[in-house]
């Protein structure tokens, strides 16, 4: 069940109406996807991304060609467009300034720059009142040794900036582990965050919009199952308690209260024995779990974001029909794409547009609805594309 929460209404802010520009600050899948709900509701966009004929740029009106640290493709971005948004956090600190600075970014950057750190994102978690699992600061080995004395084994070493999908990232079992770590942390000039393994049950992840009228809508939450340190399925609703995903979504309004957001805060969340929500991570913009509202609700995250940033009334969250999402890697496009004549027309096929196909690269992901989950789960094993083993 979707949620709507309104608080006090915030500093006016304009609302920009199609057929304005909307530039998005990165060209991947996310953009991509941002893009085609745009220009259904009527707006026209512009991407910034180095790569030629990005994902987004291919559906976008104009695409800039320069790196995310070129101070001057950002202004070019900005003079093209009437809102800025982006679809990727590791845009260049200078960048995104200067955006906020002499532009209409209203998401602004203090989120962002939260998120773009781990150590700087939990403590700002945790000065909104919201737990996450025991950490440690590590800028060298004295410290990694004395932040494993204080969580012990098992424990996962991550760099504070960069790394998605499992880089950058070592899980610390053994002393062998820990010797491998100790030479990535005295070899780098990195920042370093070592955190407790906490033995959960069950990842979920919520999404909440808010526009900057103060308006919020959580998204259902979702139940996530990861291989290799990769998202394979979001299943939605999430098979926990009514108890649990109320208090999923709390912590959602919580956080999106506390740093007064605009747009969309993606919370990926541990759920526990003991029935407790620990945080995990946030991704201030679209997020790969969000992917199963384009089939199963009446407004996608892709649509809410662009009413949010665009100052619009927020769309309707609920959920019509439980949905499974997949993602296909670069390993299952053929296999999928060998599939499509016999693929059930429940099946909703999102392809990407990348060129370059290599194994664990996301390529798409199909959405499949069905009257219940069980009936979804057996679609997608039905074609014997994926591993499911273990997942029922």
């Amino acid at each position: 069940m979707s949620e709507q929460h309104t608080i006090s209404p915030v500093t006016q802010s304009k609302v920009i109406r199609p057929p304005a520009v909307i530039g998005i600050l990165g060209g991947g899948q996310l953009g991509r996807m941002l893009a085609l709900s745009a220009r259904e509701m009527g707006y026209h966009v512009v991407t910034l991304d180095p790569t030629a004929n990005s994902p987004c740029g291919q559906v976008a009106d104009k695409q800039i060609v320069a790196p995310f640290d070129s101070i001057e493709g950002a202004r070019q971005l900005a003079r093209d467009a009437d809102v800025l948004t982006y679809e990727f956090e590791n845009i260049s600190a200078r960048v995104a300034h200067e955006l906020e600075r002499d532009s209409y970014l209203p998401q602004g950057y203090r989120l962002l720059h939260s998120t773009q750190n781990r150590l700087r994102e939990k403590a700002a978690i945790e000065s909104a009142g919201v737990a996450v699992a025991p950490y440690v600061p590590v800028r060298s080995a004295d410290d990694l040794y004395a932040g494993l004395d204080r969580l012990g084994y098992p424990a996962l070493l991550k760099t504070a900036e960069g790394g998605y999908d499992g880089k950058g990232q070592f899980v610390l079992r053994t002393e062998q582990d820990m010797a491998k770590a100790e030479r990535q942390v005295r070899i780098s000039e990195r920042e370093w965050v070592l955190e407790q393994f906490v033995p959960f049950v069950k990842e979920l992840s919520v999404i909440v919009a808010r526009n900057p009228q103060g308006e919020l809508r959580t998204f259902p939450v979702a139940e996530n199952i990861h291989r290799e340190n990769i998202l394979h399925l979001s299943i939605a609703p999430a098979r926990v308690s009514k108890k649990i995903k109320q208090e999923a979504a709390a912590i959602a309004v919580k956080l999106a209260e506390a740093f007064q957001l605009v747009g969309l805060l993606a919370i990926e969340l541990f759920l526990l024995e003991d029935g407790r929500l620990l945080v995990n991570e946030l991704a201030p913009r679209p997020h790969n779990s969000g992917h199963y509202t384009q089939q199963a609700c009446p407004t996608s995250q892709f649509e809410q974001h662009v009413r949010a940033v665009c100052n619009l009334p927020l769309g309707d969250t609920k959920l019509l029909q439980p949905t499974v999402m997949v993602n296909i890697l670069g390993e299952h496009l053929a296999p999928v794409l060998e599939a499509l004549p016999r693929l059930d027309p429940a099946f909703k096929l999102h392809l990407y547009g990348k060129k370059e196909v290599t194994p664990k690269r996301k390529m798409g992901h199909l959405n499949v609805s069905a009257d219940d989950l069980e009936q979804a789960l057996a679609k997608i094993k039905g074609l014997k594309i994926w591993n499911m083993e273990g997942i029922s």
